[in-house]
């Protein structure tokens, strides 16, 4: 019992420095988040969910691709403009607050709401998740 016992604390201690350097466990399922974004005019921009429409999904697509392709600060507000259309399944955001709207941060990560907003930052940070909400 005493061998295993040192042969256990001698392999721990030198898989110690790998384990604590490994990403995770577990396994390796990544849905990736695909949106497709045209410019609608007047810094508003339309973002379209490819399979998933969870809100993750759009604010992922808007804040890669404003600091990716528009060179924002990471920490500029991205603005919902136009609330989740479900037929269109598109949202629209600007980096400007929309006229009138109440743009006080809430809690929750949603594009139902004309006037919610994160920081670009923020935003694309949803492209790393590891977990991706399918709606069940």
């Amino acid at each position: 019992m005493a061998r295993f016992l040192v042969f256990f604390l001698l392999c721990t201690s030198l898989l110690a420095p790998l384990a604590a350097q490994a990403r995770g466990f577990g396994l390796s399922v990544r849905p990736t988040y695909r949106t497709e974004i045209r410019p609608v005019g007047d810094g508003i921009y339309e973002v379209k969910a490819i399979g998933s429409s969870a809100a993750v999904n759009y604010w992922c697509g808007i804040g890669d691709y404003a600091i990716r392709q528009l060179g924002v600060p990471r920490s500029q507000r991205i603005y919902v403009w136009k609330a989740y259309e479900k037929g269109a399944r598109t949202v629209q955001f600007s980096l400007k607050p929309p006229p009138g709207a109440d743009t006080t941060p809430g809690y929750s990560i949603t594009v139902n709401r004309v006037g919610d907003n994160m920081s670009a930052s923020s935003a694309q940070n949803y492209c790393y998740d590891n977990f991706m909400d399918f709606g069940f």
